[in-house]
């Protein structure tokens, strides 16, 4: 049984978990999430439960991870509702108002090297952040980044946009 010092200090803590609620909510949003805000709530929920796992100084990563795995699972309870085929890498992969050659170019990239570009890029993750979040090395994230970033970039120069106008992120 905890004392009261104890479970302030928890919830003092989760304060700056759940801080971070937006970018779980959009990641499953772009994720093609039919709820992304219950993914942030159930994100959350699991935090809750599992404070002492979540990494005081940066819990994105896992926060991220954990949403990955619930919109997964999502995917999978809609295929098998639906009797379809298990998920591809695009089912869930949905960016509104995003240009009609740079969603084409990135829907070239493989599953893995689509969610690299889009973990660094649109999650604002550092690529050793986005490791941790994928449970690989950082050694084997950046040349998955740099990998992906080369295909997209010869996707791009095929359609006439120029890679330099696309905001990458940086690894």
């Amino acid at each position: 049984m905890s004392t009261p010092s104890e479970r302030q200090s928890a919830e003092d803590r989760f304060a700056q978990v759940f801080g971070h609620l937006p970018a779980v909510v959009a990641y499953a949003r772009r994720r093609g999430s039919t709820d992304p805000e219950a993914v942030g709530g159930e994100t959350m929920a699991i935090a809750w439960r599992r404070l002492a796992d979540v990494p005081v100084a940066d819990p994105r990563p896992w926060l991220i991870a954990t949403a990955r795995h619930l919109v997964w699972e999502e995917w999978r309870r809609r295929s098998r509702t639906h009797a379809g085929p298990e998920p591809t890498a695009d089912a869930g992969f949905r960016e509104t108002g995003l240009d009609p050659d740079l969603e084409r170019a990135l829907r070239s990239l493989s599953y893995e090297e689509r969610e690299a570009v889009l973990l660094v890029a649109w999650d604002d993750l550092t690529p050793a952040q986005a490791a941790r979040c994928l449970g690989i090395t950082a050694v084997a994230f950046r040349v998955r980044l740099h990998r992906a970033r080369r295909r997209l970039r010869t996707a791009l120069e095929r359609t006439g946009i120029e890679s330099s106008d696309l905001e990458m992120g940086h690894a």
